[in-house]
């Protein structure tokens, strides 16, 4: 299928997007805020470099874009038409990353959440409100070592 946009325009607008400080991790930091959590940002002393770090509470949060580390079944991903080897390879380059920080999380005292970005799409308050206590029970409550907050259900 051929792209909608030119070469350069698509260009552009890849250019464009951020590897960090993008709107569902500037939401994600807002509630955490909010909610008297205090945190660092990107450990580079911790397996996968962690968005955030909330050493309190040994937690460390990684906000992932569904698009780039491919949220299955998630409305927001689709692989694209146009060189979709490429993407197909890109996006599971991405996967294998995430798996490999989230074991190295495994035999620690961390315990790892995951964010989506289809979970912090809604601009509604009671659905950054329905967030923020889903963080906070994962947060101060969670026993699992790897919790995964998503913004539909299977």
């Amino acid at each position: 299928m051929v792209d909608v946009v030119s070469p350069e325009k698509r260009s552009e607008m890849m250019a464009g997007i951020r590897a960090t400080n993008t709107k569902p991790e500037i939401l994600v930091r807002k509630i955490l805020h909010r909610s008297g959590f205090r945190f660092s940002l990107q450990r580079k002393d911790l397996p996968g470099k962690p968005y955030i770090v909330l050493p309190k509470w040994n937690v460390v949060i990684f906000v992932h874009g569904c698009f780039w580390h491919g949220h299955e079944n998630c409305p927001i991903f689709r692989l694209p038409r146009s060189r979709a080897e490429f993407w197909s390879e890109k996006i599971e380059t991405n996967r294998a990353r995430d798996s490999h920080a989230r074991l190295r999380y495994l035999d620690t005292h961390w315990r790892v959440i995951e964010i989506w970005e289809c979970a912090a799409k809604g601009r509604s308050k009671l659905a950054t409100d329905a967030l923020a206590a889903r963080l906070a029970n994962a947060i101060k409550l969670g026993t699992e070592k790897v919790f995964s907050i998503r913004g539909y259900t299977l």
